[in-house]
């Protein structure tokens, strides 16, 4: 079955796209990666985007709006995947997260924009999407749904590996823990570090591109331990966080009791926040070997940073197991989906907190009848992913 994900990540920068081959045989599912891509938002839609999101006063007219050309967007990125790639059979879609509802600890709903039925009729193709909230529904936390991807694609490895997502938040997916795999977010990645750059002028792309803002500045240890003291960070797992709560007026609330900070300073300690938030949660879980993915993986100040936190430790991004660094989370909704449709679970109850495996989304069928694939008995045990022919 050939299965087109595609998600628009915390940064809000542009939408992901995956086309993947998957075909189980006895208990491995492999996949063959067809294409990647990833289309930016139009500085329009982008900027309206970000106008609204927290701790922005949201109206009904702008959630409308933003529906429709979200939605609209998600479907000329799959008719360009089409085009390119040749036909596929489903299309997974997460959507843009634009709030996440969480009181305490517990998550309480969730929203994606990106109407699917804009997918559909481009298409003709049927569409998974409002993939969260089943998961909440189900008393878990929505996320992180990557999970079960990472549980799928470390099963073969020796030790104690984990998963780390670098995207706007971290978060992580320990394969091995007292009661099974278990994951949750960590805090900001890219989150406080865009923020640090736009609040402070520092750059017309609104990130540290290749981390060089940061690789020229001085960490502010003050500002740091301050930062290190946000609650979140000792909540148990499984926790889930977002901008709702690391975004601009937080950083700016923190500098506000501090005066004097460059910003190749500021970009170096919010830099460090992540690096540091994220080492201390591998060492804490015992893990020898880190299989990175997301956007923060292209920050080589970033990942000096963590490896030098994280001596003995082996540190490699999710490419060489077949999943692009860029597009591991586009693959992992089609994965999603391809269970869908396949009758079974893509929830992974000790990562989310959810009481008990969930099938995940609503389907919108495409231009013809909606025929399902035969449900199937058994999840598979492992993915194996070839090597990708990605051409984005």
């Amino acid at each position: 079955m050939r299965v087109l994900g595609m998600i628009s990540g915390t940064s809000h920068d542009g939408i992901d796209a995956a086309l993947v081959e998957l075909d189980l045989r006895e208990e491995v599912l492999h996949g063959a990666v067809l294409h990647t891509a990833t289309m930016p938002y139009e500085a329009d839609l982008r900027n309206h985007l970000l106008r609204t999101l927290p701790p922005a006063e949201l109206r009904f007219v702008d959630v409308c709006r933003l529906d429709t050309l979200i939605g609209q967007a998600f479907a000329e990125v799959a008719a360009a995947a089409i085009a390119r790639a040749g036909p596929v059979d489903l299309i997974c879609s997460h959507g843009q997260t634009v709030y996440h509802w969480v009181d305490g600890q517990r998550a309480l709903g969730t929203l994606q924009l990106g109407q699917p039925a804009w997918i559909a009729e481009r298409t003709g193709v049927p569409v998974v999407a409002d993939v969260r909230i089943r998961d909440i529904t189900a008393g878990g936390q929505g996320a992180p749904l990557v999970s079960q991807m990472d549980t799928l694609l470390l099963a073969d490895l020796p030790g104690n590996p984990a998963a780390l997502n670098l995207g706007g938040i971290a978060n992580m997916t320990v394969l091995r823990g007292p009661r099974g795999p278990f994951a949750y977010d960590i805090g900001p990645a890219n989150a406080l570090i865009d923020a640090a750059v736009v609040s402070s002028g520092g750059g017309t792309l609104g990130y540290d591109e290749d981390g060089r803002l940061a690789a020229a500045g001085r960490i502010d240890a003050g500002l740091l331990a301050e930062l290190l003291r946000e609650p979140f960070y000792a909540l148990p797992a499984p926790k889930t966080t977002g901008k709702e709560l690391f975004n601009a007026a937080y950083l700016q609330a923190a500098l506000a009791r501090r005066s004097g900070l460059r910003t190749p300073d500021l970009v170096a300690t919010v830099t460090a926040l992540t690096a540091e938030t994220v080492a201390a949660e591998v060492r804490r879980h015992g893990v020898d070997g880190l299989v990175v993915s997301g956007g923060g993986c292209a920050n080589p100040t970033l990942m000096a940073m963590l490896r030098e936190r994280l001596p003995g430790v082996t540190v490699r991004p999710s490419t060489e197991l077949g999943a692009p660094t860029d597009a591991k989370e586009a693959i992992a909704f089609a994965l999603i989906g391809w269970h869908t449709v396949h009758g079974l679970s893509s929830v992974v109850p000790g990562c989310t907190g959810a009481r008990a495996a969930r099938i995940l989304g609503a389907i919108v069928p495409g231009a013809g009848p909606l025929r399902l694939p035969e449900p199937l008995a058994r999840p598979p045990r492992a993915l194996r992913l070839s090597p990708s022919s990605t051409d984005g």
